[in-house]
């Protein structure tokens, strides 16, 4: 069996086990849970690594693509993609390069290059069929929206709802959390792992079980220390491209959020026009997880009020 195989095979094996383990006691407490079925997918980017994709719930239902944080994985979206959303929705989410199961470049260029990142996203719309989603970018993956748009524009997308995800480089933006990021970029691993395990805490103000940490600091802990120093400083000037914006824009945003200071998503509100901005009170920078059934319900309303406007 070949390497790319095996590479395939052990993400669909960890994947279904994640679900497994994450999913089991909402699937006891709930009769109407969906069956967690996914199509994984090996996507070729044209600077030529493999990225880790996966296909979830209704193929023929209006499309969404995840795009997940700073060292996390595709698998911080289970709440959506494993949720009632799954009846009406087609989506998609991913591991970003260094990230999950996807390939994993040291070099510095191949982690600041923003038509990379642009072209990797355009990549994955292809090799999952998406003709015109919405971008859901969490925290991160903001940035990785704005890369998209300042190289393929937005002729392919039907909206974009930032959730966490500040759009200006601006140290009052910056909450107290991101002070650990230069630990977690760390060789040494009992400082990487207090650093994350510090960073990771700091993502939520509602906090997730046991459980769910420990998953979520184990896919934080395949990002190796030179991709985190990789993706750190790079530049985010968009004020222009953001007063250009004609679609649908939801701006989500935790009021107790510990990376990105409330104010970063007021000043994305305000830069685009007619964007909506959606505030969730005591909560911190991952309100998908936090309050997924608002979260869900508000993304449902906006999705198909996006592709009605398109």
């Amino acid at each position: 069996m070949t390497h790319a195989a095996l590479s395939r095979l052990a993400g669909i094996s960890v994947t279904a086990l994640v679900l497994a383990a994450i999913s089991a006691p909402a699937i006891a407490q709930s009769s109407t849970a969906q069956e967690k079925t996914f199509r994984a997918v090996a996507v070729k980017t044209p600077d030529g690594l493999t990225i880790s994709a996966q296909v979830w719930g209704n193929l023929a239902g209006p499309e969404i693509l995840f795009i997940h944080g700073f060292s996390q994985s595709h698998l911080s979206w289970i709440k959506q993609v494993t949720s009632d959303l799954a009846k009406d929705f087609h989506m998609v989410t991913y591991d970003l390069r260094g990230h999950g199961n996807s390939d994993k470049p040291f070099e510095p260029e191949r982690h600041r290059d923003s038509k990379a990142w642009g072209d990797e996203l355009q990549a994955v719309m292809d090799a999952t069929g998406l003709k015109r989603p919405v971008l859901v970018g969490w925290s991160y993956g903001g940035r990785v929206m704005a890369d998209y748009l300042k190289t393929h524009g937005t002729a392919k997308l039907a909206g974009l709802n930032y959730v966490d995800a500040g759009q200006k480089a601006d140290p009052s933006f910056f909450g107290p959390n991101l002070k650990n990021l230069p630990l977690m970029a760390s060789d040494d691993l009992a400082t990487n792992i207090a650093a994350t395990r510090a960073f990771l805490r700091d993502c939520f103000s509602k906090q997730p079980s046991q459980d769910e940490f420990e998953m979520m600091l184990s896919f934080n802990m395949m990002v190796p220390p030179k991709v985190r120093l990789g993706l750190s400083n790079r530049p985010l000037e968009v004020d222009e491209l953001l007063k250009s914006l004609k679609l649908p824009v939801l701006v989500t945003h935790g009021s107790e959020d510990k990376n990105s200071n409330l104010i970063a998503a007021e000043y994305t509100a305000k830069m685009i026009p007619g964007a909506k901005l959606s505030v969730y009170q005591g909560i911190g920078h991952s309100p998908f997880f936090e309050d997924a059934p608002r979260f869900n319900a508000e993304l449902a309303a906006f999705v198909r009020s996006a592709q009605k406007g398109n």
